[in-house]
């Protein structure tokens, strides 16, 4: 069984964008600037902006935070992301989410505009993502395409089952294993909470994605030998009996699973690492761009 290492793979990532960076400063080129804009005090929230600002002092870029108050109104948001549309300096740019209930969503991740959403969830890039052209791919999909990719496992004519339809990760993870090409050229089923079923369809795929958030959802009886396993949940399940309160799980039961499967993600250190390493990577391609765009 081989455990796909995102831990070591986003920083072999890290790596060679530092590289790529150090180049850029050696021609006296711009580098690479990303932002995260945050509304209110989410504490988890908070933990993932702050890693992304410091995953990218770790390779050079600059970063921007823009936090703003819980009270923080969506006209005065939308205001902030005109702002960042318009600046020349910033190259992309997230919105950390969840957004505070009197926000529309779906309005703020409109107004960013595509060239510089790095998080690919604009329409204009999920549609060119679903057409194969050349666009941002959701960091977490794009991310686990890396793994695949790295790891060489072979997905060709493969049977992958993705557990959940999310915008962020099921449907353009669906989408991508599809697509033709490298990691891709498999069979897709997009299964959900509707599903009737599900164990007699995991149990038929060469390749699992599962993006529940239901921890331990995944059992062994629904897993054939030398399937791949690709756990994408993240969940705090309370545990007083722990120094921190809680521990930390996937939607798959590990410690069964493992012993039957030719490959898998472990909880911490599998996808999630490599989420920001590709969201670094979506940064230096629109810094690229739009340097090709204003040759400068």
């Amino acid at each position: 069984m081989t455990i796909l290492d995102g831990k070591k793979t986003s920083n072999d990532i890290k790596n060679e964008i530092t590289e790529i960076v150090q180049e850029m400063k050696n021609k006296g080129e711009k580098v690479p600037h990303l932002a995260a804009v945050i509304v209110g005090n989410d504490g988890a929230s908070l933990t993932y902006v702050g890693s992304k600002v410091r995953a990218c002092e770790r390779v050079g870029f600059e970063s921007t935070m823009v936090r703003m108050p819980n009270t923080t109104s969506e006209t005065e948001l939308l205001r902030e992301i005109e702002k960042l549309n318009n600046n020349p300096e910033i190259d992309g740019f997230i919105v950390q989410l969840p957004l505070p209930k009197q926000i529309d969503t779906q309005k703020v991740l409109m107004a960013v505009d595509p060239d510089k959403d790095v998080d690919g969830f604009h329409p204009t890039n999920f549609g060119r993502m679903a057409l194969d052209m050349s666009t941002f791919i959701p960091a977490t999909p794009f991310g686990i395409l890396e793994l695949l990719d790295r790891y060489n496992v072979d997905t060709k004519g493969k049977h992958t089952v993705v557990i959940g339809r999310s915008h962020i990760v099921g449907r353009p993870m669906s989408i991508l294993m599809g697509r033709k090409g490298f990691p891709g050229n498999s069979t897709v089923t997009l299964t959900h909470s509707h599903t009737k079923n599900i164990t007699q369809i995991t149990s038929q795929a060469d390749i699992i994605i599962t993006a529940l958030g239901v921890p331990g959802f995944l059992k062994a009886e629904m897993v054939k030998d030398d399937a791949v396993i690709i756990d994408v949940g993240i969940t705090r399940v309370p545990d007083e009996s722990r120094e921190r309160g809680y521990y930390i799980t996937g939607d798959v039961d590990y410690e069964n699973v493992s012993k039957k499967v030719s490959h898998i993600t472990p909880v911490p250190g599998g996808v999630g690492p490599m989420t920001i390493a590709m969201l670094l990577k979506n940064t230096l391609l629109a810094r690229e761009r739009h340097r090709a765009a204003n040759r400068s």
